[in-house]
């Protein structure tokens, strides 16, 4: 008989996924400046700005501005905003000599540096197709990728969060909900909408998704999951992401091309700094009971964020609001899987 452990982790992944006083302003500033670049703000330190007092501000440790991938002419402008390394000079190589690739994005934005690297390996794609394989197929894949199997029933709650489920009703509230809704906040038009792909899928909501997504996946489980689960889905899709070897049709795909990955693995980034200064703020961790006005009170930051760092006006969300009953019920009844 399959062992029902590995052959219940390939059913699991489809994910991807102010006012102050000047000494609270000049402390944030200091807090700011001498972060360091790659998820630099740890919990710790914010638990204990929070007993200090300026756990309403300490968001604004996040200096950096998210990106959109509306307002890029083309690949070679992101470039000229983010830098991209390569480990290696993939073009004078044959694809049988690659090995291992990596890449590292780093954005300087408003003093802060944003830094990420990601590896090739296992994809979103991967997980799915081995999930199709015999059982020695699996068993293979399960020995040399340990890292899914173990987290399964982590990573079966974010699948949950990720997507609408039926059997949670109607209705159900997915991530991708709260990003549309974040985006029907807007109130000011005028400021927000450049041009006409800021309003479509590729502008502010595939924006809030990325960020809300892994600022809610880091509060509630790690930042190190949300890393895993950010590579998953960002690979499925552009495996070569890691070699900077494209085609002029990827290049020039309005749908699937590099540009877009990369400003979402970046904004991810954002997302989890975010997630992490929020986790500690309310305390967050499996135990919590996620009342409508906890939830409210927690996408109200994220707003806040963007709203400084999009220039933009946002209403905010109320406890009494159908979509945060239903998602503060649904992270709930996900939460008791663990």
């Amino acid at each position: 008989m399959p062992n029902p452990q590995i052959q219940y982790t390939f059913v699991l992944i489809e994910m991807f996924f102010y006012k102050r006083s000047i000494f609270l302003g000049i402390a944030v500033f200091i807090i700011a400046t001498i972060a360091g670049c790659n998820r630099s703000i740890s919990a710790e330190n914010i638990q204990e700005e929070n007993a200090l007092g300026g756990g309403e501000i300490a968001l604004f440790t996040v200096k950096a501005r998210v990106l959109l991938t509306s307002r890029f002419r083309d690949f070679e402008h992101f470039k000229s905003v983010v830098k991209i390394e390569y480990d290696k000079d993939y073009s004078k190589l044959d694809s049988s000599e690659y090995g291992q690739s990596m890449v590292t994005l780093s954005y300087l934005s408003n003093g802060q540096l944003i830094s990420r690297s990601m590896k090739s390996g296992v994809s979103q794609g991967d997980l799915m197709s081995a999930k199709d394989t015999n059982n020695i197929g699996k068993l293979a894949f399960t020995l040399k990728n340990p890292y899914p199997v173990r987290l399964r029933k982590s990573l079966d709650c974010i699948y949950t969060l990720a997507r609408r489920k039926l059997e949670l009703g109607l209705y159900d509230i997915a991530f991708y909900d709260l990003a549309e809704t974040s985006m029907r906040h807007i109130i000011t038009p005028e400021l927000a909408f450049k041009n006409k792909r800021d309003s479509s899928e590729k502008g502010y909501i595939n924006t809030f998704n990325h960020v809300t997504a892994q600022a809610i996946i880091t509060s509630f489980f790690s930042a190190e999951l949300a890393d895993f689960i950010s590579d998953l889905h960002e690979l499925k899709g552009m495996p070569t992401l890691t070699t900077g070897i494209f085609t002029n049709n990827q290049l020039l795909d309005s749908v699937n091309n590099p540009l877009d990955n990369y400003i979402d693995i970046i904004n991810n980034e954002i997302g989890q700094e975010i997630g992490l200064i929020l986790k500690a703020k309310y305390n967050i961790n499996r135990k919590t009971i996620c009342t409508p006005i906890l939830i409210a009170d927690y996408l109200n930051d994220i707003q806040r964020y963007y709203m400084w760092a999009l220039e933009i006006g946002l209403k905010p969300y109320e406890p009494n609001d159908k979509l945060i009953v239903k998602f503060s019920a649904k992270i709930n009844t996900v939460l008791k899987k663990l």
